[in-house]
């Protein structure tokens, strides 16, 4: 399935944040994504978060990239809000999203992995790591937004 291109406007997200490379995510003993979505959920943080927006969704941001998929970045996991003291700001600009549908983690998983074989397949479409975000609607639906120029 193609991703479809379509423009955002800046909006952000507050949560919970950690710091960690792909290459850490791909060995269990330094993996910290999982446990930051355990953490989140664990502590119900959606409930807490202030300023929340009407916006039900849950977000997996990334942003504060070193570079690209190789370097240190953050991740992000929380709720869109109107106040952003705390807050990530997802950059207004061209994303190209990939839609996943089934069963956690596996779907988000195929997603990504769908991601990169596309990136690979069309190099002359550059990213802009900057901000990218995956948005929930539900425990089996997510939507995958990347940055591009």
């Amino acid at each position: 399935m193609e991703p479809v291109r379509q423009h955002h406007g800046e909006f952000q997200v507050a949560g919970l944040m950690v710091r960690t490379t792909n290459s850490e995510e791909n060995d269990a003993a330094t993996a910290r994504i999982g446990p930051l979505w355990n953490r989140f959920f664990g502590e119900e943080t959606y409930r807490s978060t202030p300023h929340r927006t009407q916006d039900a969704r849950i977000f997996g941001v990334y942003s504060g990239y070193e570079s690209d998929a190789h370097g240190a970045f953050d991740v992000t996991v929380g709720v869109a809000v109107s106040d952003g003291a705390a807050a990530v700001g997802i950059e207004a600009g061209d994303y190209l999203v990939f839609s996943g549908q089934g069963e956690m983690p596996h779907m988000v998983i195929d997603t990504w992995q769908r991601i990169w074989q596309y990136f690979e397949a069309n190099p002359t479409i550059t990213r802009r790591y900057r901000s990218d975000f995956e948005a929930y609607d539900g425990p089996d639906k997510v939507a995958i937004h990347i940055g591009v120029s």
